[in-house]
């Protein structure tokens, strides 16, 4: 297995993996597939983000439109309604790094003016051709996921003749779009989008070849938080049921190249990265 890279700049911040990094999930949506619902106020969101923070987190994930198949979208004045106060406060009252899981430039500028240092975009800044930009102009990280298609139809017909090759082959060509775009490769995180757009199969395998990512010389994000491939897998209807299940996927990560994990359960997740990054069979 090569080496991925353990260093991530965001802004004024150098974020070191040599352990794993845990991103803690604050959703601050209705519809959510996991929590829709829960933190949807500001108080309630700050108190969870705190809670987050107390349990391990590294970065806080803050999310203003849920992407959960099927789901529908989110305009722009809500989603800033949503996601800047819940950022702000978050930056005054915790030493965390604070992301902001968003596709669209105004909601990523205007949280990064908040006190954000990371944008979380699922199109992995393709969507909004104004992204690029943004995040360069503030030097912050930048998270590039794969996803076939958009959250309301990605989980159709999702199809791949070399599911490893072909998501491995985009990230690392919008890693160096975003280079070319004035984004150095050293702020960039890739992650491999397990879900989106990809049958059970197809998130196997992924997870079965995650080392194949580390070519990319970039650390590697995975979501697998409560997701409906653990369901299939395990049984377990309720996403809150799914959390061993969960702790086991992510210990397959880690031990496959992740260095970072996003997750809704940090304080478990916590346990297990730490006993994983103890079994790597290479050293940082």
């Amino acid at each position: 297995m090569e080496l991925p890279s353990t260093s991530w700049r965001c802004r004024e911040r150098t974020l070191r993996c040599e352990r794993t990094l845990l991103m803690g999930i604050l959703n601050i949506t209705p519809d959510s597939f996991s929590d829709g619902g829960n933190y949807f106020d500001l108080a309630q969101a700050v108190v969870r983000g705190l809670k987050l923070a107390d349990e391990g987190a590294d970065i806080i994930d803050v999310g203003g439109e849920s992407t959960r198949p099927g789901s529908a979208p989110v305009d722009e004045a809500e989603e800033l309604r949503r996601v800047v106060p819940v950022v702000r406060t978050l930056a005054e009252r915790t030493n965390c790094a604070i992301s902001v899981d968003t596709t669209k430039s105004v909601v990523a500028r205007a949280a990064l003016q908040a006190g954000a240092h990371i944008i979380n975009d699922i199109s992995a800044a393709t969507r909004d051709e104004d992204m690029a930009a943004v995040v360069a102009d503030y030097q912050a990280g930048l998270i590039l996921m794969h996803c076939q298609g958009t959250p309301d139809t990605m989980q159709e017909h999702p199809q791949y003749a070399d599911v490893v090759g072909e998501v491995r082959d985009y990230l690392g060509a919008r890693v160096e779009a975003l280079s070319a775009a004035g984004l150095p490769r050293e702020n960039t995180v890739v992650d491999p989008g397990f879900g989106f757009g990809k049958t059970l199969e197809h998130n196997l395998t992924l997870l079965r070849q995650l080392d194949q990512f580390t070519r990319l010389g970039r650390p590697i994000m995975v979501g697998l938080s409560r997701k409906s491939m653990l369901g299939a897998l395990t049984g377990q209807k309720k996403p809150e049921y799914r959390v061993p299940g969960g702790l086991a996927a992510l210990t397959a990560a880690i031990l496959r190249g992740a260095r970072l994990i996003r997750t809704h359960d940090v304080a478990a997740s916590r346990d297990a990265a730490r006993v994983a990054d103890e079994l790597r069979v290479y050293q940082t």
